[in-house]
């Protein structure tokens, strides 16, 4: 067998392994929880975001649960959300609003504004979103408290990307999709290592004990994965399934906006924790290599039979895998693109990833 064969089968080996253990993390019966009710402040930073806000605090505030506040921060917006805000939050006592005029020069200003709105918060539970996100019905807060278990420090949400007409969305939905079955099945394995700001809720204690955000205060971004890689366990995380649980964001519409939007989420992971670096990186690795090696060792190397079948059961492997976290999740995917996309998948993280490994300065759109 030469060289190149062996190392297809290799990496085929690695992958299918992945992809049973994380089908096994989807598939393992959950036990049940039981939790008393517990108050939430909702924290949402808003930067020019009044349209976006005029929609959201309506559906925040009918949320079927009996004590939460909201806490809009209003960061140095341009257009009108201050004077909406203003108006508002004299209709019902729920909604509060934290302004920021001035920020640090040295921090981002969405760590800065999560900062002061949890600094604000009067209950110990915080629960984030952002303003261009909605939840899936009015049951989101029950459904994600109902993981506030006395144990428990972080609980972490899914927020997949609305459905629209397109290949680029549906590409967006698989690389989403394919980034949640992994930081969702690992977490469901007692490996926990990211969450999404959209959909994620912490102890204010945990935050205030360990100084917020204030090892990774010059990283652009990096206020959610980085701050759920630092501090979640086995014992003090929770993941929450299912549709209620679910915040719906809005997609991008563009390949250049996705392209940039995805240089600055993948240039965080350089900040990992080395275990958590390592775990993905063989992943990642071994997927993009899929591609490389086998395509060039299905036409010039030997014993072809044995990969194609490898890579046919990967495939089916990878399919009833999003079949089965989709379900998990409650947020249907058209699972029979899945063989598709995998492969453009692995030629757009080659280059992504890549710039995002050497990209030395990331811009933020705030």
């Amino acid at each position: 067998m030469q060289v190149i064969t062996l190392l297809s089968v290799i990496v085929l080996g690695i992958q299918i392994a992945y992809l049973l253990a994380l089908l096994a993390a989807f598939l393992q019966k959950r036990k049940a929880i039981k939790t008393t009710v517990q108050p939430v402040s909702v924290i949402v930073c808003a930067h020019d975001e009044e349209e976006n806000l005029k929609e959201l605090i309506p559906v925040i505030l009918r949320q079927n649960h009996p004590a939460f506040e909201l806490i809009v921060v209003e960061d140095r917006s341009n257009d009108g959300t201050y004077d909406y805000l203003l108006e508002a939050t004299q209709h019902d006592s729920r909604l509060k609003m934290v302004r920021v005029t001035n920020k640090p020069e040295a921090m981002n200003g969405k760590k800065f504004g999560i900062t002061l709105g949890i600094k604000a918060a009067k209950y110990d539970w915080v629960l984030l979103t952002d303003a261009d996100c909605r939840p899936a019905n009015d049951n989101w807060i029950a459904r994600m408290s109902e993981h506030f278990t006395p144990e428990a420090q972080i609980v972490v949400g899914y927020s997949p990307y609305q459905k629209l007409p397109g290949l680029l969305n549906s590409f967006i939905r698989f690389e989403t999709l394919l980034t949640a079955v992994q930081f969702l099945g690992f977490g469901l394995l007692g490996k926990p290592y990211m969450g999404v700001g959209r959909n994620l809720a912490y102890r204010k204690s945990l935050f205030l004990d360990n100084k917020g955000f204030n090892k990774h205060l010059t990283v652009t971004g990096g206020d959610d994965d980085l701050f759920v890689n630092q501090h979640a366990t086995k014992t003090n995380s929770q993941i929450a399934l299912g549709f209620e649980t679910v915040t719906f964001s809005t997609p991008k519409t563009t390949i250049r906006d996705f392209y940039y939007q995805k240089i600055r989420h993948l240039s965080v992971g350089k900040f990992y924790r080395t275990e958590t670096k390592l775990l993905l990186g063989f992943f990642m690795l071994t997927l993009v290599s899929t591609w490389l090696f086998v395509l060039p060792s299905l036409f010039f190397g030997s014993h072809a039979y044995v990969l194609l079948a490898l890579l046919a059961f990967r495939w089916v492997l990878l399919t009833i895998l999003f079949r089965v976290a989709s379900k998990g999740v409650g947020v249907d995917f058209e699972v029979w693109k899945t063989p598709f996309l995998d492969f453009i998948y692995a030629f757009y993280y080659l280059v992504a990833g890549w710039f995002a490994l050497v990209a030395k300065k990331v811009q933020w759109k705030k």
